[in-house]
């Protein structure tokens, strides 16, 4: 049976000039699902892998394994990707602004109609598509020339409007659907009256990248967490009280799009919320708590709550992946705390 070429059903992508551009850049894969567990999440797989095929030695979880090096190692430039996998449901790109030249526009589908429409009549796109759920937009952009004038952003993988609405992706992954955006709803935004809130990318870029602030990492506020969980005072009654006073009252990964990791970071940021609660009676008996303490139970807290995932098992700096969010999250938050006069 003969395989459709994709470049056929999708020319708008493929023939894109910006898109040809970083087509020898050996980043491509696709999204895919891990592991056996149908919960919608998908993740860069290791297409290298894939592709050779899988030897007697393989002790990945499911038919997929998940892409763990941005290097030819996992990944292969677009036409590798189009000739060995042509039925592919999506193209992934690791893109990295300051080699490529350009950076996403992530707008996400509760983005609210007026601005989504004003985004898409910015000047300077130079590709768009419907994103995955198809009621979000994807936008590829020139690398503004203010990119360094905001010290603060230098460095940031992704940069969010302050209401989730829409974000910058500048060293990230983004899925590429191909789809194109109706003609209908690229004739609405066009046909409105005002001019648009960002009359260039420039602009886009300084409005959110101005709002950047200091992370809790940055200014040194780093947790350290002992490599085994310490003995806690009360620890199992907190952890257990925290899980109770959040049952029935936290988000869904329907709530953020399926997207895993700002549904997981929202729960880390409820359970630490009715975490201090319960840590603060508990003081009361004189029992004082660390910045450690208090992450180890947010992290043992969390992995009650959350259903395991394929991304759990790997590490960040050194430590369980929602050990190292939930020690992020913690500084963030204490770091608010003390910036908030009496």
């Amino acid at each position: 049976m003969s395989v459709v070429d994709p470049r056929t059903i999708f020319p708008n992508f493929y023939d894109n000039p910006s898109i040809r551009a970083i087509a020898d850049a050996q980043r491509w894969t696709v999204s895919g699902r891990l592991g056996d567990a149908d919960d919608g999440n998908k993740a860069p797989i290791d297409i290298r892998h894939l592709i050779d095929g899988c030897g007697p030695s393989c002790r990945h979880e499911g038919p997929l394994r998940g892409a763990f090096d941005i290097s030819p190692v996992c990944l292969v430039d677009l036409d590798e990707l189009v000739r060995e996998l042509p039925d592919a449901a999506n193209n992934a790109f690791h893109l990295q602004s300051s080699t490529d030249g350009f950076m996403v526009v992530d707008i996400e589908p509760d983005c609210p109609e007026e601005i989504a429409r004003d985004l898409l009549r910015m000047p300077g796109i130079l590709y768009s598509e419907v994103s995955m759920s198809g009621r979000g937009y994807h936008l590829l952009v020139p690398v503004p020339s203010n990119l360094h004038d905001f010290p603060l952003a230098v460095g940031k993988r992704k940069i969010r409007e302050s209401h989730g609405w829409y974000e910058l992706l500048l060293d990230h992954w983004a899925t590429f659907t191909r789809r194109p955006i109706p003609s209908e709803a690229l004739a609405r935004a066009r046909a409105a009256a005002n001019p648009p809130a960002f009359a260039t990318v420039e602009d886009l870029y300084a409005d959110l990248a101005a709002g950047v602030r200091e992370s809790a990492a940055a200014s040194g506020s780093v947790i350290a967490t002992a490599e085994d969980a310490p003995d806690i005072p009360y620890g199992i009654d907190i952890v257990s009280q925290t899980r109770q006073a959040a049952e029935g009252h936290l988000k869904t990964p329907d709530d953020f799009d399926r997207d895993m990791s700002r549904y997981e970071f929202s729960v880390l940021g409820s359970l630490y919320g009715w975490l201090r609660t319960q840590v603060s009676e508990y003081s009361a008996y004189g029992v004082e708590y660390s910045a450690s303490d208090v992450t180890w139970l947010l992290y043992l807290a969390a992995v009650e709550v959350l259903e395991p995932r394929p991304k759990h098992h790997q590490t960040r700096n050194g430590r369980p992946y929602l050990l190292d969010r939930a020690a992020s999250l913690v500084a963030d938050r204490r770091a608010r705390e003390e910036r908030v006069p009496a």
